[in-house]
């Protein structure tokens, strides 16, 4: 089970794990009613017993989730660590192997090639941990991949878009080798999607299989990792 919540176009997923126990994926602005649904779903936050943080630059409502669930285990990437060393972290990153595999029975882990995840510009959003939930066929993906509903009248012509996060060229390192680093790891992203029911995206909406009247996941994902093939030819020709 996977439910989001969202403010300012961030997100948060709650997951419950085979044993029972439930995870936290991200942070966002909780209302009263969601708070109230959570309570009832984690008796009163007892069953939550992590939460991971997997963007970097998402850290906005960090400290007020960990505020309301004070029990459980805190996870984030290193700039979480070194932006709010106050917080009781746990050794391990989130963009940490290790860590995968605490969790592996349930959810399973992306972190990008080629890129930085962690770029000096803090305004490039690019990078983040992706992860995937097995048992509901969900993807949890902010930044890295977009899925954006479109407005009317657009919509009479195109329903939505699905894209990576404009900003790949900027994060690519630059050094040769990165572009082919990253076509690497765009295909296994491909791979690992071919189950997928689910995306939620941070910043713009939640695609969910019962609802998705346009083609399939898989083949959206494929679509994106075409339509940046130019911006790594680009970066091929800089840099080998």
């Amino acid at each position: 089970m996977i439910a989001g919540a969202y403010d300012l176009g961030t997100q948060a997923s709650l997951v419950r794990r085979a044993s029972g126990k439930l995870v936290i994926l991200d942070a966002c602005a909780v209302d009263d009613d969601t708070r109230r649904w959570i309570s009832a779903m984690s008796r009163d936050g007892a069953d939550i017993e992590a939460v991971l943080h997997l963007h970097p630059f998402h850290t906005l409502h960090v400290r007020s989730l960990h505020e309301a669930y004070p029990r459980a285990k805190l996870y984030g990437t290193a700039r979480h660590h070194k932006k709010m060393p106050e917080l009781p972290w746990e050794p391990l990153r989130t963009e940490d192997a290790a860590l995968h595999e605490i969790f592996r029975d349930d959810l399973g882990f992306s972190v990008p090639r080629g890129v930085e995840l962690i770029p000096a510009d803090e305004s490039l959003h690019f990078s983040s941990v992706l992860a995937f939930h097995h048992a509901s066929k969900t993807l949890h993906v902010d930044d890295t991949l977009l899925y954006m509903p479109l407005p009317w009248p657009i919509r009479v012509f195109k329903r939505d878009v699905t894209r990576l996060h404009p900003t790949l060229a900027k994060v690519l390192e630059r050094r040769a080798g990165a572009a082919a680093d990253f076509r690497a790891w765009a295909r296994e992203l491909v791979e690992r999607s071919r189950e997928l029911e689910n995306v939620c995206a941070a910043h713009s909406a939640a695609l969910l299989g019962r609802e998705n009247q346009g083609a399939s996941i898989v083949a959206r994902i494929e679509a994106a990792v075409r339509n940046a093939e130019g911006k790594l030819a680009a970066h091929e020709r800089t840099y080998g």
